[in-house]
């Protein structure tokens, strides 16, 4: 792999991981009702679990509240189970023999906290992937200066290129998660 390969690779992997992070934020709660915080909850449907978002509609009629309609009524049980087993959520939902409806509590400040030491471990893995698609590139580099296919000053220069991609993805991170943290804080 040339080193221009290797810096457009670690540049596709930073975005990937930015995007990634910022899928996770979907998840977490604000206050506010959000079918995204339910999308990618596994349900036990026809002998398998399932990704909620193929065994039923999410929707938001109320700023508090969600209501999930199943395709198959028969999955209406198990789908109740799955919201009010999953710890992460903290939800208690009820039905009514057709839709579920989950009633989203008012954020406590014990629980805001919570979800802000869960939003600082989402940066932090969304940092480590970037360090880890940054070591890899980094190598690759070192590897074409040892088989002399790059100098040491073409070296030096693709590095500083790693590391301004890195650090503009990063700064974009931080920026989108102060922004949530925010968001999470207030009342």
């Amino acid at each position: 792999m040339t080193p221009e390969q290797s810096v457009k690779q670690a540049e596709n992997k930073f975005q990937a991981a930015a995007e990634h992070f910022k899928n996770e934020l979907k998840k977490l709660r604000t206050g506010r009702a959000h079918p995204d915080m339910l999308e990618s909850l596994k349900v036990d449907a026809y002998g398998s679990p399932m990704p909620l978002i193929q065994v039923a509609t999410i929707t938001t009629p109320e700023p508090q509240l969600l209501q999930i309609r199943p395709f198959d009524p028969n999955n209406l049980q198990s789908i109740s189970d799955s919201i009010r087993n999953n710890p992460t959520l903290g939800m208690n939902p009820s039905d009514d023999g057709q839709v579920v409806r989950v009633q989203i509590p008012p954020l406590t400040e014990e629980r805001r906290r919570e979800i802000v030491k869960q939003l600082n471990i989402k940066v932090e893995e969304c940092m480590i992937a970037m360090r880890n698609a940054r070591h890899e590139a980094m190598r690759e580099i070192d590897q074409a200066k040892k088989d002399k296919q790059i100098g040491e000053d073409e070296q030096k220069r693709y590095a500083k290129q790693i590391d301004d991609l890195m650090t503009k993805v990063k700064t974009q991170v931080e920026l989108t998660a102060k922004t949530k943290e925010q968001e999470i804080l207030t009342i």
